[in-house]
């Protein structure tokens, strides 16, 4: 008890310096109490685990569920911390070692009361969604042209459509998913604030709110994995259309395009079905936005890496017969120089050849290095959010067949 002592105290002195003076060792104590008792009740729940893990436990700071050996287990910052509001996106780390051991020493600096980080985080946000915002807008209308103008249907405009069709879902669904990921949170807080105000005060319609908002909140989490998915693989077609085309002698769109339809729009349930599944049976908690076996999360990021991986060797490939044919007509070397590297700047955000940047560096490598960590959200998330709207400006608007299109029309 001196040690749990002493970790209170410790806490009510950070919180008297970086939050405010009015959270009280008794309120801190109480709220830590109930945290307990909820992790408890939460670990009973399910069976102990066969095998050599490192065990669910409370340590004293945060709840920690099963762990596979040698694997990052990560876990939400614990509720009770008075500076909760601020940090209610970061993440505990933890290393389960090869002995089914739990590591001493965990990673905790997403949990500390950090304005900067704070501040960080709340401008990555507003940046995607930004992005994501300008790119639904552009690509509703990119779509709308391309549907609307006859003489524009065609194998290549058909595939543009249903790419723009995923970027629209994929935007959707991750606008969708942070409103209801911020609403959840916020009843969670609501009725967590009335538990401890009225501790048998929750109704059966209190209760069923909360199941509703939680299975709402983790359809569009499905959804938006799933849409992440048909968008890579859409991205994948684009690159194997173009690839045929440069290669194959004899073309017939047609025959090709049922099985680009399976590829983009079927290849993602395959994947998506068993990952739900796995999430239902070991991982059913809050939205299931929280990745605690990464094990798991393989299932959905490894035929993701597989598209990127593919499309970025076609790209390759691409460009080499691109330098080959540029050479072959015989052009002086800066009009060379400029094709080559129009074509390649315009096929970079149609093949997602940016996702390469930071393919090989997983989660669980920047789980320790917070600096590459953010570095790699903010490139992901910035990329991600505004390549719908540089496709649909690229592939539409400034597309030359589009304006003649438009002109002839009207």
């Amino acid at each position: 008890m001196s040690g749990l002592f002493l970790f209170l105290t410790a806490l009510i002195v950070s919180c008297s310096i970086q939050v405010s003076s009015a959270a009280t060792l008794d309120k801190l104590k109480e709220d830590w109490k109930l945290y307990m008792e909820e992790c408890e009740r939460n670990n009973s729940l399910y069976p102990p685990s066969t095998g050599p893990v490192c065990n669910r436990t409370f340590d004293k700071y945060a709840c920690w569920p099963d762990g596979l050996p040698n694997t990052t287990v990560s876990v939400a910052c614990p509720w009770y911390l008075p500076w909760h509001y601020k940090v209610q996106n970061g993440m505990v780390y933890q290393e389960c070692d090869a002995n089914g051991l739990w590591v001493t020493a965990k990673n905790t600096s997403e949990c500390d009361s950090d304005d900067s980080r704070k501040y960080y985080f709340e401008h990555i946000r507003i940046m995607y969604t930004v992005g994501y915002s300008l790119s639904l807008v552009a690509l509703v209308l990119a779509l709308g042209i391309l549907i609307f103008f006859r003489k524009l249907h065609c194998m290549r405009n058909n595939i543009h459509m249903n790419l723009f069709a995923s970027f629209i879902l994929r935007a959707l669904s991750i606008l969708i998913k942070d409103a209801l990921l911020e609403a959840n949170h916020t009843l969670q807080d609501f009725s967590r604030d009335q538990v401890q105000a009225f501790p048998s005060a929750s109704s059966p319609v209190e209760l069923l709110d909360n199941n509703v908002t939680s299975i709402s909140c983790r359809m569009a989490v499905v959804m938006m994995q799933y849409s992440i998915m048909a968008n890579s693989y859409w991205l994948l077609v684009e690159g194997i259309y173009l690839h045929n085309l440069l290669v194959i002698t004899v073309f017939t769109e047609r025959n090709y395009f049922k099985i680009y339809l399976y590829i983009g729009w079927g290849t993602p349930l395959i994947f998506l079905m068993p990952w739900v599944f796995v999430k239902h049976i070991s991982e059913d908690h809050e939205c299931w936005e929280q990745n605690i076996n990464m094990n798991y999360w393989w299932i959905i990021r490894a035929p993701i890496l597989l598209a990127v991986v593919i499309n970025f060797l076609i790209f390759i490939h691409i460009i080499k017969i691109l330098v080959s044919k540029l050479r072959a007509h015989q052009m002086r070397y800066t009009d060379y120089k400029v094709r080559l590297a129009k074509s390649t700047l315009t096929l970079i955000p149609l093949l997602g050849i940016h996702q390469v940047v930071f393919i090989f560096v997983t989660d669980e490598y920047t789980s320790a290095t917070i600096s590459l960590r953010h570095t790699k959200l903010f490139v992901d998330l910035f990329f991600s959010s505004f390549q719908g709207l540089l496709v649909a400006i690229l592939y539409c608007f400034v597309n030359n067949e589009v304006k003649v299109s438009k002109a002839l029309q009207f």
